[in-house]
């Protein structure tokens, strides 16, 4: 589950604000993704569904190749049927170290997925977001352990927690990279929790210094305490700045977490002025959402995916 977060862009800029021309993204034209998982492998990791929701002893390194829709005028995406599929995983001999490397040294977007998804899903979901945005770069999915059940909550978030370690080695390897360029950061609901205790051990880490290796975080959904999302923005300097909030007040998915959580509101079913006081930029898409659950607009909705994509663009170093 995420909470979806409200934003105030500058000067509150609305989802229908007029965004930058999107052309082909990268992955349109070579369908590869990097990915870092603490998953344990199933089946040495070669064959489906490659990882699991146990956790692994070291994170793993691979390389996702991906078969985009047949966009041809008679193909069944021409008719909204073909999607992106997972056709083999590569295991990459490197550590985290060698990240940059395999990034090509542009600009680089990072996909952490929420509560309930199986490695295949947060994989096709990354390229969907990336497809989506038409990122032009590399792009990588972070993939922790979800048993990807309904009730297994608990064991999700302690997972996601678990893996925040590791995801911090792999921002800290893209950021020291001199020939590296920006790291951009999409997470979703509660990845965004994840992502938010990587950042602050990356800002403990590095400082200020590593204001500009960073480019636009977005938290989609986030699925997090307000109060325990507060403590941790005071606590990453500048990079709070970077942040976007995509919230909704009807993502039912959040509603419930909130109960689950002890009446907590989560920060993505705040209301848009709560979390504007925190000092991230936020965007209520709570119009946008016409659904039963409404928790993933930021994959769905074309209006938010260009709220993304001009959070990317509008970035400075």
């Amino acid at each position: 589950m995420s909470a979806g977060s409200a934003v105030a862009l500058g000067g509150c800029a609305g989802l229908g604000a007029t965004g930058a021309h999107f052309d082909a993204s990268s992955l349109s034209a070579d369908p590869t993704l990097l990915v870092a998982t603490t998953r344990k492998a199933v089946n040495g990791g070669r064959a489906k569904p490659w990882f699991g929701p146990e956790r692994a002893s070291s994170m793993t390194l691979a390389r996702a190749r991906l078969v985009a829709p047949d966009e041809s005028r008679l193909s069944l995406a021409s008719v909204g049927i073909g999607d992106w599929r997972l056709d083999r995983i590569e295991p990459v001999p490197a550590d985290a170290g060698d990240l940059a490397a395999q990034t090509g040294g542009g600009d680089v977007l990072i996909y952490v997925h929420g509560f309930k998804q199986t490695f295949e899903t947060a994989v096709l979901d990354g390229a969907h977001l990336s497809d989506g945005i038409r990122f032009r770069g590399r792009t990588m999915v972070f993939s922790w352990p979800s048993k990807a059940g309904l009730f297994d909550y608990a064991y999700d978030r302690d997972s996601a927690m678990w893996s925040r370690d590791d995801f911090e080695r792999v921002l800290s390897a893209l950021v020291s990279a001199p020939s590296a360029g920006r790291v951009h950061i999409v997470a979703h609901s509660m990845g965004t929790m994840l992502t938010l205790e990587s950042l602050r051990q990356l800002y403990a880490k590095y400082g200020d210094t590593v204001t500009g290796k960073i480019g636009a975080v977005v938290f989609a959904a986030p699925d997090i305490d307000m109060d325990v999302f507060s403590s941790a923005v005071q606590r990453i300097g500048p990079l709070a700045g970077k942040i976007t909030v995509i919230a909704s007040t009807n993502d039912r998915a959040l509603a419930l977490s909130g109960q689950l959580a002890g009446g907590m509101t989560r920060v993505g079913a705040a209301e848009k002025a709560a979390i504007a006081k925190l000092g991230v930029r936020v965007v209520d898409a709570s119009a946008e959402g016409w659904g039963i659950i409404n928790h993933d607009l930021f994959l769905s909705n074309a209006e938010v995916q260009k709220v993304i994509r001009r959070s990317i663009d509008g970035t400075t170093a």
